[in-house]
């Protein structure tokens, strides 16, 4: 039960949210998921699911999320609209500690959980309706006699199933705060003491893959062997998510989960104080599991945040604006994909997800940029030593990224980086704005006394 009003990534329907201040030092970039098909033709398997925001509430508040949807656009648009409400309306106020906000973030979560599942009764209520009309009859028969109510269950069921991952990126009073559940995920990169430019990954990928989440779901009476092999929790990839009323409220129909002791699909978040933000952090990556799955399974590398990192700094380099920097990201990776699907001897159907990057910037320079959104005056060079970081291709490239201070003395920057060999060639740039007839205007307004008093000097 798709509504191409509601899956459409260029909504034009107004919303409450649309009036809140964008921080204008984030950007995004997204491209629809796509069926290869032999002849080339673009073709998508469903809508648009993806949704994110990145709002600057005041001086001591900014906000960025990103949600992942599946089997629909319900869960990520109620998601998208809930969670700002849950933190714009005084929430934070007077909220000093760490543990004072991440509880307002965890209770955000519970809010967010908690409406969206009421907002289900109606959808339940028409699906108890169905199921009477078909009650007392086999499935067979139901499908003889009433196929159009077995139609209308299938696609209601559909409906129920509709969840959303999410990744929340809170600064607060100078300080980030994360919190995520599924598989979007959160990375920050930062100098060390040496300049040497790192990728910390903020949150959690709550997966089957994921150890903790096993014992987790073991500890509710699971078979640990049986996790072991499985893709799917029920009908979710992800062990945790917004929504998913099918699984959540009738896990006990699902033959890999009748045996737990409770929900075993969550929406509880992990949440932590990832520091304050200083000189040492250069940027904040939110993205899709669409988008870095789809790096890993076109290059094969186990190196993908370092990647990803690696073909931001490429875009800030050679963008000059921040949603640039993220749809050109994008456009690259899309470009990967289709490209490893080509080179596959294999005939088998493949579908890249929808992939969605948010980039928001703090301290990295854009060279190219008119009006660079970075955060005081560093600037980047490369120098000859060696850190690994993962290129466009998979390879091993050796750089070191380091903060140095921008001479005052300096009379241009130019829009590309410099290797320290070359540091001590400064050469000059000629004028290309000739100032003369406004010098002249001003020593003769100033002789006459015509000067405006805020220029008589």
């Amino acid at each position: 039960m798709r509504s191409l009003r509601a899956d459409t990534p260029f909504q034009t329907s107004k919303s409450w949210t649309d009036d809140l201040p964008v921080c204008k030092q984030s950007g995004v970039g997204s491209a629809t998921n796509q069926i290869y098909r032999e002849d080339g033709n673009r073709q998508e398997a469903h809508s648009f699911e993806d949704r994110t925001f990145h709002y600057k509430f005041d001086d001591n508040s900014s906000i960025y999320a990103l949600f992942d949807g599946s089997e629909g656009s319900k869960a990520v648009d109620f998601c998208c609209q809930r969670m700002p409400a849950e933190l714009v309306f005084g929430q934070l106020k007077d909220k000093k500690t760490d543990e004072e906000i991440k509880e307002v973030l965890r209770q955000a979560f519970v809010s967010v959980e908690k409406g969206y599942m009421d907002s289900m009764y109606d959808l339940l209520a028409y699906l108890a309706g169905l199921q009477e009309e078909i009650q007392g009859l086999s499935e067979y028969e139901a499908y003889q006699k009433k196929p159009e109510v077995v139609d209308q269950i299938k696609k209601t069921n559909l409906c129920l199933s509709a969840s959303a991952t999410a990744a929340v990126a809170l600064i607060h009073n100078n300080k980030l705060y994360v919190a995520n559940v599924g598989s979007c995920r959160v990375l920050l990169c930062q100098t060390d003491s040496n300049g040497v430019l790192k990728v910390v990954q903020l949150s959690t990928d709550h997966v089957l893959q994921n150890e903790d989440e096993v014992l987790r779901l073991s500890q509710l009476g699971i078979n640990i062997n049986n996790l072991r092999k499985c893709t799917l929790l029920g009908n979710q990839r992800s062990t945790r998510c917004f929504g998913n009323y099918l699984v959540k409220g009738g896990y006990k129909e699902f033959e890999d989960l009748k045996n737990a002791l409770q929900e075993p699909i969550i929406s509880e978040p992990d949440i932590i104080v990832a520091g304050p933000i200083d000189e040492a952090c250069q940027f904040l990556i939110l993205m899709s599991s669409g988008f870095y799955q789809s790096i890993e399974e076109a290059t094969g590398t186990d190196l993908v945040n370092k990647c990803i990192a690696q073909y931001v700094v490429e875009q800030f380099r050679e963008q000059n604006t921040l949603p640039s920097v993220a749809q050109a990201v994008v456009d690259k990776v899309v470009r990967l994909h289709h490209d490893w699907f080509m080179s596959k001897p294999s005939n088998n159907p493949v579908i890249r997800e929808d992939i969605t990057l948010l980039v928001r910037n703090f301290n990295f320079p854009m060279l190219n940029a008119k009006k660079s959104p970075s955060v005081g005056i560093n600037s980047i060079v490369i120098s000859n030593n060696t850190t690994p970081i993962c290129t466009p291709q998979g390879t091993i490239m050796n750089t070191d990224i380091r903060n140095t201070l921008c001479s005052t003395a300096a009379t241009s920057t130019t829009s590309t980086l410099r290797n320290d060999n070359d540091m001590d060639d400064v050469t000059e740039i000629d004028a290309y704005v000739d100032f003369t007839d406004f010098i002249n205007g001003f020593e003769n307004d100033k002789k006459k006394g015509n000067l405006p008093a805020c220029l008589n000097f």
